[in-house]
């Protein structure tokens, strides 16, 4: 009786990364079209997350400033310079956060970016331990990123002639900007 061919070592593992390949992309695609998180309004992260849902927004929360002109439109995270302000907006072009920054000493020019790389924790190069941080631009080759401080302090006044590139949230914006922010996420940087 003849034994039937075998298929070489390579052509095995071709074929399984091909479909392996294929299911990762199908998922990519199935999980891109799904929903994406979304966070509550709030000017300040010291509104309570366990307001009720009947509870009328502070004064200030209904006072926040309208995302700015000439912004885009779709899902996307707004960082006004002169404002010192960042807006979640999603895919209907609704505000689902805003709130005010610390930025660095080196500020990306006006433009659209996207989100690249993004680190859980890591120590600041003002030696603050920083967390939830999501790249997005690159300024005279300094990365510009948001993060939070972990202990949930701002940060302190930048040293002379220190070039930094972190925009530094309160503790709450920075988690909810993590969940927001994923890879891929466009980023608008206006005046």
């Amino acid at each position: 009786m003849p034994v039937p061919a075998r298929l070489p070592s390579w052509a095995w593992v071709t074929g399984l990364t091909a479909g392996a390949v294929v299911a990762v992309a199908a998922l990519a695609v199935q999980a891109d079209n799904g929903p994406h998180p979304t966070v509550t309004a709030a000017a300040r992260p010291t509104a309570s997350a366990s307001a009720p849902a009947d509870a009328k927004p502070s004064a200030e929360e209904s006072e926040a400033p309208a995302v700015p002109d000439g912004s885009g439109t779709g899902r996307r995270i707004v960082y006004s310079l002169g404002q010192k302000r960042v807006w979640l907006v999603d895919a209907s072009d609704a505000t689902r956060r805003t709130f005010t920054v610390w930025p660095g000493t080196v500020s990306p020019d006006p433009g659209a970016y996207t989100i690249g790389t993004r680190t859980e924790a890591t120590t600041g190069s003002d030696g603050v331990e920083v967390e939830h941080i999501v790249y997005f631009a690159l300024a005279e080759g300094i990365s510009v990123g948001f993060s939070n401080a972990v202990d949930g302090s701002s940060p302190p006044p930048a040293e002379s002639g220190a070039k930094t590139g972190g925009v530094r949230l309160h503790k709450a914006d920075g988690a909810a900007l993590w969940k927001f922010g994923t890879a891929g996420t466009t980023v608008t940087v206006v005046r």
